[in-house]
């Protein structure tokens, strides 16, 4: 598989495991005495994943119209989000006080304990940190070796609009 096409399925791979952990289960709190646990998703408790996410994918189809030098800081700039989206996944773990301004319910006024018990969302948020990472190394190892997309379109600064209408003139197609 070409260097290129691998950032490109590692970025996608990010974009849809981030996104997935912006909807499953970041933290439930159980409040005890009969009353019903509250689940919080991963949009409810940050929304730095999808952020990250949709930035780096930016950035990855940025760097197909892009020239050598910007190429590199675009995907250093992949590798530096997949950094922040690993540590938002290590560190992001709310507080009581936090989830109660989120939800009333679970204030201290109002419950004498809450258990707190993380979901499968930080997992996930994690390993699509790391594939940000994954491509940002990947690409920035490789950038030197992929292909410039816009040569084929750029113009000849030797033919003139004169030498063109010539060819034309002549049955020839200056386009090719």
């Amino acid at each position: 598989m070409r260097p290129q096409r691998l950032v490109d399925l590692l970025a996608l791979v990010a974009l849809v495991l981030l996104a997935t952990s912006a909807y499953l289960t970041w933290s439930t709190a159980d409040p005890g005495n009969g009353r019903p646990a509250v689940n919080f998703n991963g949009y409810a408790v940050t929304r730095a994943p999808v952020t990250l996410a949709l930035a780096a994918v930016v950035a990855v189809i940025v760097t197909k119209l892009a020239g050598m030098a910007l190429r590199r800081v675009l995907l250093l700039l992949v590798l530096l989000m997949g950094a922040a989206a690993v540590g938002v996944a290590l560190q992001v773990r709310p507080g009581l006080n936090e989830l109660s301004r989120l939800r009333p319910e679970l204030s201290q006024a109002v419950t004498d304990r809450v258990d707190l018990s993380t979901g499968p969302a930080p997992w996930l948020a994690l390993a699509g940190g790391a594939a940000l990472v994954a491509a940002g190394l990947v690409g920035l190892l490789t950038a030197h070796r992929w292909r410039r997309p816009t040569v084929r379109y750029e113009r000849d600064p030797a033919v003139t609009s004169a030498d063109q209408w010539k060819a034309i003139d002549a049955g020839e197609d200056p386009t090719i």
